[in-house]
């Protein structure tokens, strides 16, 4: 789908929002300057259409995925957009570990799901993706929706170069959406957050003082998503991550050779394998969720 002047619909509407434009959901000649501007700025082929390769990085890529729903023992609603057969790996057993990272995206979990079944990274991705808040913060429809990416038994390229294979194996991974860290409210795309979803923190954590706040609904529903995974897989989530954070608070978010290694099956953070990742960071609310597990 190639959407350029003379455009319009909801998808529209959605881009125009994203380029912070009077979203009226009609490509007219200003859309058409906003999104050459951000072609630009993506080192895109600046034409000012909007196609998969600028829709993707929007955040706005839309498949038609089978989709059901349903309910954990501990009342958590879990949807299933499964990505087609190729784009995940098949054979999983006896998970040991637990990653949870954010996605440095958009709010939608669908759009992340339908993004990974197009970006040709072969079978990049997490079980379950935990939706949030516009930073516009004037659409909550997704905010803590759990959406799971493939069936239970598959498994995910989602720990990088530096995690082994039997970590990507026997681990299940989480993204939560959310941009990560921030300069001067803005996101590293340039998009400006609402003041209510910014949180500064007192110490800087890799380099950045300033990141987008996880909302009290996805740390709700990632608690309850964590403990349906330890219920489910048999893994004790109180070891690795939450028990650092008992010893050394917000620095056990830091790398961790015991992560790195997987020499402590349990709970675990991107950042705790890799020291150029920053999903997730040592936001109070999270941490305070996972020593209450």
């Amino acid at each position: 789908m190639i959407l350029k002047i003379g455009s319009k619909g909801d998808i529209v509407k959605d881009f125009q929002e994203f380029l912070e434009l009077k979203a009226d959901g009609i490509f007219g000649k200003g859309t058409e300057h906003a999104v050459k501007i951000f072609q630009s700025k993506m080192s895109l082929i600046v034409d000012g259409m909007v196609g998969p390769k600028t829709m993707d990085l929007m955040g706005l890529v839309s498949t038609d995925l089978s989709e059901k729903t349903y309910v954990t023992e501990n009342d958590l609603l879990i949807n299933t957009h499964f990505l087609p057969k190729g784009e995940y790996k098949e054979g999983a057993w006896n998970n040991e570990y637990v990653f949870i990272h954010h996605t440095a995206g958009w709010h939608n979990p669908y759009n992340c799901i339908d993004q990974w079944a197009r970006d040709n990274r072969g079978a990049v991705a997490t079980e379950f993706v935990l939706g949030g808040p516009s930073i516009k913060g004037n659409d909550n429809k997704y905010d803590g929706e759990v959406v799971q990416a493939f069936p239970q038994g598959g498994y995910g390229w989602h720990l990088g170069k530096n995690g082994s294979q039997h970590m990507h194996i026997h681990s299940v991974g989480i993204e939560v959406n959310n941009f990560g860290y921030l300069k001067s409210g803005r996101t590293y795309a340039g998009q400006l957050v609402d003041d209510s979803q910014v949180v500064t923190l007192s110490e800087a954590f890799r380099g950045f003082k300033e990141w987008h706040r996880y909302s009290n609904k996805q740390i709700e529903s990632l608690k309850k998503l964590i403990l349906h995974i330890a219920d489910r897989d048999n893994i004790n989530v109180r070891d690795g991550l939450p028990s650092l954070i008992k010893k050394n608070g917000a620095k056990a978010f830091e790398f961790n050779e015991d992560a790195y290694y997987g020499k402590v099956k349990g709970l675990w953070t991107h950042t705790n394998t890799r020291k150029d990742k920053f999903d997730m960071f040592p936001q109070q609310e999270l941490l305070d969720m996972l020593v209450s597990l």
